[in-house]
């Protein structure tokens, strides 16, 4: 069956967050835009869990609603087939999303007062969740490597290791694969950041939600395939169908917890705040997108990837100052716009108002983001094309652009 990713849907006055947040930020931006901003997509959802929507719909009562077997063996069948290790049923933890998983986690099992470490530049809300909870944010910044020519974020082992020796430093949030620079760790840095959290007793909360978004040539390994029994007190991992198959609204996590005492904690910090059921909707989606979707998700993949060579290769013919990184996972792009000199501030309002494009700043990542644009590549190619075209004439009309593309200083 071929899917459709060319009909851009309607979702103005939908009550999407992504446009009407951009529409509040920027009234007047013109009706032929559309947001590259926050990681949903821009297509119709699958088919197969539309229809399977309607199917539970027709009989359904929409009271409480608990997992059933079938659910469980989907998500559990969809770990072993799609990547390579077998979780235990008792070890699920539902939640209506992998940030209040996360949130729950900091809460839960770390104590205040406590470092939490993170990898800037990072996922937000990893921020969000360590000070909202009374914690520390412990930076371990990512660097790049540029020795092959083309730059390429690694992880600071030897930083992470003096942060991890801090007895104050009791987690480490690991975003895998890592938004926004898009990199799926190897085994062998997994396995390295698993041997320093056991050296310093650092419990790790994995972030696995852009797990199924793997580009052609790479392979996404499941921390769990990695982590040896003894790890198994110190690991949670939150996974989703939400952002593989564009059902955030449906608000359905599936967190692994493989230590009982740990899953306990987890379990009543859910409960202590009355967070401990799915949307009703969540269930029949999850259990579709991961039995009957998996040809949906290797077209998706293909147009994932075209998109990103468009990107890569406009940027090195039109613009060549602008530095896109190597896409590794997710659907999001990650371009450095340094070499213009603009500010943060500078930089987003020239996105906004010159070139009408409306992007995730780089600052929001953390500092070590400044410069840097995420561009959200789950559009039809003509949307991503138009935003491109868009923004090569208004950095010519600034004066960014030298006589052949090149920055103009």
């Amino acid at each position: 069956m071929h899917y459709d990713f060319q009909t851009l849907p309607q979702r103005r006055d939908t009550g999407s967050a992504k446009w009407e947040q951009m529409y509040r930020d920027q009234p007047n931006l013109g009706p032929d835009i559309v947001p590259l901003s926050v990681a949903d997509m821009e297509f119709e959802n699958p088919p197969e869990v539309k229809q399977a929507l309607r199917e539970w719909l027709d009989g359904a009562v929409m009271g409480y609603t608990d997992p059933t077997d079938e659910f469980f063996s989907a998500c559990l069948g969809w770990q072993e087939r799609r990547h390579g290790w077998t979780p235990k049923r008792e070890w699920v933890v539902t939640s209506p999303g992998v940030v209040p998983a996360i949130f729950n986690a900091v809460r839960t099992l770390t104590s205040p007062g406590d470092g939490v470490i993170v990898q800037p530049p990072v996922y937000y809300p990893f921020f969000m969740a360590v000070e909202a909870s009374g914690r520390h944010i412990v930076r371990n910044p990512l660097a790049v490597d540029r020795t092959g020519g083309t730059p390429r974020y690694r992880m600071d082992f030897d930083d992470l290791e003096r942060k991890a020796s801090n007895p104050a430093n009791t987690m480490l949030v690991l975003c895998s694969p890592h938004n926004p620079v898009g990199r799926v760790w190897t085994r062998r840095e997994l396995e390295r950041v698993l041997d320093i959290c056991a050296r310093h007793d650092v419990t790790i909360v994995a972030d696995e939600i852009h797990d199924d978004l793997i580009m052609p040539g790479v392979r996404h390994t499941a921390i769990m395939s990695v982590a040896r029994p003894a790890d198994w007190t110190r690991l949670v991992v939150c996974t989703a169908p939400s952002k593989t198959f564009n059902i955030a609204g449906c608000q359905a996590s599936v967190n692994y917890v493989p230590d009982a005492d740990v899953r306990e904690r987890f379990v009543r910090g859910f409960t202590d705040v009355a967070s401990t059921e799915l949307n009703c909707f969540a269930y029949s989606a999850t259990i579709a997108a991961y039995t009957r979707c998996d040809a949906w998700l290797e077209q998706l993949l293909g147009v994932i990837w075209s998109n990103y060579q468009m990107l890569r290769d406009f940027m090195h013919e039109r613009m060549p100052e602008v530095e896109v990184y190597p896409l590794e996972g997710t659907y999001l792009a990650w371009a450095d716009f340094g070499a213009w000199g603009l500010s943060p501030q500078g930089l987003e309002r020239f996105m906004h108002e010159d070139a009408q494009l409306y992007l995730d700043e780089g600052h929001v990542f953390g500092s070590e983001g400044d410069g840097f644009e995420r561009f959200n590549l789950a559009c039809p190619d003509h949307v991503l094309r138009s935003a491109l075209e868009r923004l090569y004439a208004a950095a010519r009309n600034a004066g960014l652009l030298g006589p052949n593309g090149g920055s103009q200083k």
